[in-house]
């Protein structure tokens, strides 16, 4: 089920770095170097995998751009808070 904007603005209080951008939660990450970056998004796409919930990420050597949303919902659900937390966890 697709948040409010209320409770989006709740849950970004507790998911430093986070924000919504063009309706999705946003983050850009940066890593010391491209196999920081790598074994990051490598850890993170086996909890991705077992939620079954695919980011939106584009990677450049060190810099890793990660935007969240449910497209079946249209917007973002707690899934998308879920990995958000997940992903910050990993960092």
């Amino acid at each position: 089920m697709k948040l409010s904007s209320e409770q989006i603005s709740e849950e970004l209080k507790n998911l430093p770095g986070w924000s919504v951008k063009e309706e999705k939660l946003h983050k850009d990450f940066e890593f010391g170097d491209f196999n920081e970056a790598f074994g990051f998004m490598t850890r993170a796409a086996m909890h991705i995998e077992k939620m079954n919930h695919h980011p939106e990420w584009f990677n450049v050597y060190n810099k890793l751009t990660v935007d969240l949303t449910t497209h079946d919902a249209g917007g973002i659900t707690e899934n998308d808070i879920g990995l958000a937390k997940i992903l910050n966890s990993l960092a």
